[in-house]
């Protein structure tokens, strides 16, 4: 459901992802795609494509992190090679 958000109304879905930066950016982003995006319509897509990729990317890093804290609490898998 994120992702739609981030790809409909990127800056909202961004914050609603914790990424304050990261939608202030985009909100920049905006504007500047809409004062060039009559020139250039595939302009129209890049803070779209911005918001979805970040929310991505933090998902990963969440992902990332759990599984380093269950290797650091429960030690490595067995038959993990060294």
């Amino acid at each position: 459901m994120i992702y739609v958000l981030a790809a409909l109304l990127p800056p909202l879905g961004l914050l609603l992802n914790g990424q304050l930066f990261s939608a202030i950016l985009n909100v920049v982003v905006i504007v500047f795609c809409v004062i060039f995006g009559l020139i250039f319509p595939v302009l129209f897509l890049v803070p779209s494509a911005h918001a979805v990729i970040a929310v991505y990317m933090k998902r990963e890093d969440r992902r990332h992190r759990e599984v380093v804290d269950a290797i650091r609490e429960h030690g490595p898998p067995p038959n993990y090679p060294r």
